[in-house]
């Protein structure tokens, strides 16, 4: 997308290329349709929904940001944001989903430019959420795409979710900022040649932890936990507990998230190296 675009074109431009409309919700009947497509997505308990239709009402009541995306067969996508302490000019989106038969059309991308036009139009200057880091679909979205900034780890932030999404698993979770004068992460690959790996993949794929020295280090993650999650949640446990020992150490540490390669790396430069 042309940096020479204004966000709301650029937003509009998204959308038909997606072949959705995309606007804000604030009716009861479509409220519901929002908490049913995301029951869907994350296959929830029904005793513990990701969100309920009396939440949102009373969010899109005080001016928060429920949207949803729509083509010709109803609701296909949405996503929920709130504002953070006023002094920061900043957006926490909580949740975002695209229905199975939408993906692979870009509806996500247009809806984060939609979210990001509306948050422009009203003095926002970055919006932030939490993904988890095992995701590597994610990351590269997040990161790549979008151009969020991975600043905090946090271990089992959410604690047991029960859901066909993270199943057993901790809730870990990188807290991702988005400066919205930035659209888009590094056009180029990331630059992995001399980098030090600091955790790596056995050809069994299973995670190793590696001695790293260099100032930039690399850190593997599986290239599909959700199925790994399914075919054998103990190693994807691994890499939970081995992706928080080093990516939450190196941030904790003052290192810097600065890029994600497709192949699944996470790039970090250490600040004391």
């Amino acid at each position: 997308m042309s940096d020479l675009l204004t966000p709301a074109t650029a937003a509009g431009a998204a959308a038909r290329s997606a072949g959705v409309t995309i606007r804000a919700l604030t009716e009861l009947a479509e409220l519901h349709d929002v908490c049913r497509l995301f029951d869907s997505i994350w296959q929830s308990d029904p005793a513990d929904p990701p969100v309920t239709r009396d939440l949102l009402r009373a969010m899109s009541k005080a001016g928060s940001y429920v949207a949803g995306a729509f083509d010709g067969t109803g609701l296909v996508g949405a996503c929920v944001a709130f504002f953070g302490a006023p002094e920061r000019r900043e957006m926490h989106s909580h949740i975002a989903g695209v229905s199975r038969a939408a993906r692979g059309r870009s509806v996500g991308y247009a809806i984060k430019l939609h979210q990001r036009a509306w948050a422009l139009e009203r003095g926002v200057r970055t919006i932030s959420w939490t993904f988890d880091p095992l995701v590597s679909r994610n990351a590269y979205f997040n990161m790549v795409k979008l151009g969020g900034t991975p600043v905090q780890y946090l271990p089992h932030f959410y604690g047991p979710m029960t859901d066909g999404i993270n199943g057993a698993d901790d809730t870990d979770r990188l807290l991702l900022r988005w400066d919205l004068s930035v659209l888009g992460g590094p056009v180029s690959k990331p630059g992995l040649s001399g980098a030090a790996i600091a955790l790596d993949r056995t050809p069994e794929g299973e995670p190793v932890l590696r001695p790293a020295d260099g100032r930039t280090v690399l850190v593997a993650v599986p290239p599909d936990v959700e199925s790994l999650r399914r075919a054998d949640p103990a190693c994807a446990r691994r890499w939970r507990v081995a992706v928080r020992e080093v990516l939450g150490s190196l941030i904790d540490g003052g290192a810097r998230v600065t890029g994600f390669d497709r192949a699944g790396w996470y790039v970090v430069e250490r600040a004391d190296a």
